[in-house]
C-alpha cells in the first residue's frame, strides 16, 4: 500500500514531467529472463537528459530509490528491486536516437536507450561494424550494456563493452549531468571516470548517451564447425589459429554434446552440421582483409590440426546461409537450456590453461552432489564459459531446489580455487552480492564501498545491487 509520502512524491514527479514519461502498466518491467524474482516500483521513461536529471534531483531531494532499467534482459536481477522502499525504476526507452555518427573516426554517438541492432545497423549503414554482439542483441540497450561491461561472441577480436567506448555522458545521483560525452582516444586529464561508471551496474550514476567506437568492416567473412576430441584440443587448436590467422579470429566458441542434445529434446528447431553431434564442437569465425580467403584459411587451419590429432571433422561454411546456420546452433544452444530449466547456472571465466582441469573437476564434484546432467558451452577463446546444471532425465528443477545452493557453491568455489570470476559478462546484480564477498578480496571490497559511498552518499543508486545495502 502506497503512503502519503510516496503519494505525495508521485504526484509532484508527474507534474514536472510530460504523461509520455510515465507506465502505467509496470508488469512487462518487473520481471527478470529466468523467471526466479518479481520486481516493484513506478515506472517513469524520462525523454532526455534534462528529464533524467530532474527524476534524479526529486529522487535524490526525497530519499527515493532508482533502479535503472535498459533492455530488461539481465541474468542476475539488476533491474529489479524484489523488496524494500518502491523504487523509482527508470526507463531509457524514450532515449533512443542516434546523435551523430563521424564516418572517418569510426565514432558512433547515441542515447543509452538505443537498441544494439540498431547501433549495428547505423555502423553498416556507414560500412562500419560495430563488433558487440550477443544473443539479447535485438533488445538490449546500450546504457544497459556498458553498466554490465557486456562481453558477447567477439570479445577474443574486439574487447568487452569497455573497450568500445570512448565517452559518456552520466547523470550522477545528485542530478547533477557529468559532460563525459568525448570522442577522444587520448586523454589523461585525470580519473578515468569512464571506466569507472561503466561495468557500475547503474549503482553510481544514469548512464543517458555514450561515444561507441567503430571497426572496418571485414572484407571476407567465414566460419567453420570442428570437432574436437576434448576441451585441451579445443585450447591446442585456439592457440594453432592465433599463429596461423593472428588476429583474423572474431570468435572462438565451445560446445558441448549436451547442448546439441537439449536442441534435439526441446528446440529450437536446427540442422547439425554432424550426422552425429560430436562430444565437443568448436565454432570459429574469421574476419580478413581483401584478397584473404577465410576458406583457405580454416582448410589450411583444419588440414594441421587434423595431423596433429586435434580435430577428427570438420565443415566449412562455403556462402553466408551456411555461417549463419552455424550461429543459429550457438545461439539457440540458451534457449534449449530455458526450455529444459536449470537447476543453476553460472556465468564464469577461469584462465585459459586451466579450463581443462575445471571442466573434468566441476563434473566429478558435482556428482557427488547429485545426479545432473551439464551443459557447458561459451566463449572459450577469453576463457568464459557458460556452466549449466540440469536436471538428470525426466526430473525437473523443481525436483532440486534444496540442491541449487550446494551446486552453485560447488561450481564457485572451484572457480575461486583456480584464480577465476564467478561473474565473467554478467555482472553482480543482486544475484551475486554474497558471491563478491564471499569471493571478493577485502581490499577490493572497502575500495569499492568507499567509491560508493563517496560518489552516493544517499545510497538512493540502484539500492543492493552489486554492494549490500547497509
Amino acid at each position: 500500500m502506497l503512503n502519503a509520502a510516496t503519494v505525495d512524491f508521485e504526484a509532484s514527479l508527474r507534474a514536472a514531467l510530460p504523461a509520455a514519461a510515465f507506465r502505467d502498466d509496470t508488469a512487462p518491467y518487473m520481471s527478470e529472463p529466468r523467471g526466479r524474482w518479481a520486481g516493484q516500483g513506478m515506472v517513469v521513461a524520462p525523454g532526455s537528459t534534462q528529464e533524467v536529471a530532474q527524476v534524479v534531483k526529486a529522487c535524490a531531494d526525497a530519499g527515493v530509490g532508482i533502479v535503472p532499467y535498459s533492455g530488461g534482459t539481465g541474468l542476475v536481477g539488476g533491474q529489479l528491486m524484489p523488496d524494500g522502499p518502491l523504487p523509482v525504476v527508470l526507463s531509457l526507452e524514450r532515449m533512443n536516437k542516434i546523435r551523430a555518427i563521424h564516418q572517418m573516426e569510426n565514432v558512433l554517438v547515441c542515447d543509452a536507450g538505443v537498441i544494439l541492432a540498431d547501433v549495428q545497423s547505423a555502423a553498416e549503414d556507414v560500412d562500419r561494424l560495430f563488433p558487440l554482439s550477443l544473443a539479447s542483441e535485438g533488445s538490449a540497450r546500450i546504457g544497459g550494456l556498458l553498466a554490465t561491461n557486456a562481453g558477447g561472441v567477439n570479445v577474443l577480436r574486439y574487447g568487452n563493452a569497455r573497450a568500445l567506448c570512448l565517452g559518456l555522458e552520466v547523470v550522477r545521483p545528485d542530478g547533477t549531468i557529468w559532460h563525459g560525452l568525448t570522442r577522444l582516444r587520448k586523454d589523461n586529464t585525470g580519473y578515468d571516470l569512464r571506466n569507472l561508471m561503466i561495468g557500475a551496474e547503474g549503482t553510481l550514476g544514469v548512464i543517458t548517451a555514450a561515444a561507441l567506437k567503430l571497426m572496418p568492416r571485414p572484407a571476407r567473412t567465414g566460419a567453420a564447425m570442428m570437432a574436437v576430441p576434448s576441451p585441451a584440443a579445443a585450447l591446442a587448436l585456439l592457440a594453432m589459429a592465433g599463429e596461423r590467422i593472428g588476429e583474423g579470429i572474431s570468435a572462438f566458441e565451445l560446445m558441448h554434446r549436451q547442448g546439441m542434445d537439449f536442441l534435439a529434446e526441446v528446440g529450437p528447431e536446427v540442422k547439425p552440421p554432424f550426422a552425429e553431434a560430436p562430444e565437443w564442437t568448436v565454432l570459429i569465425e574469421l574476419g580478413l582483409p581483401a584478397g584473404l580467403a577465410p576458406e583457405d584459411a580454416l582448410e589450411d587451419l583444419f588440414a594441421a590440426a587434423f595431423e596433429d590429432e586435434l580435430v577428427t571433422d570438420g565443415v566449412i561454411a562455403q556462402n553466408v546461409a551456411q555461417r549463419q546456420a552455424f550461429w543459429h546452433i550457438r545461439e539457440s544452444i540458451p534457449e534449449a537450456n530455458r526450455l529444459i530449466g536449470s537447476v543453476s547456472s553460472h556465468d564464469i571465466s577461469v584462465p585459459l590453461g586451466a579450463i581443462p582441469e575445471f571442466i573434468a573437476t566441476g563434473q566429478q564434484r558435482l556428482a557427488e552432489v547429485g545426479d545432473f546432467r551439464i551443459n557447458c558451452f561459451g566463449h572459450l577463446g577469453d576463457g568464459n564459459l557458460h556452466y549449466n546444471v540440469f536436471p538428470a532425465q525426466g526430473r525437473s528443477r523443481a525436483d532440486y531446489e534444496a540442491e541449487r545452493p550446494r551446486v552453485k557453491e560447488v561450481v564457485h568455489d572451484l572457480v575461486h580455487e583456480m584464480q577465476g570470476s564467478v561473474s565473467a559478462e554478467h555482472g553482480i546484480g543482486r544475484l551475486k552480492v554474497g558471491d563478491l564477498e564471499r569471493y571478493g578480496d577485502p581490499v577490493k571490497l572497502a575500495m569499492l564501498r568507499a567509491i560508493k559511498q563517496a560518489l552516493d552518499p544517499q545510497g538512493i543508486m540502484n539500492p543492493g545491487a552489486v554492494l549490500r545495502q547497509g
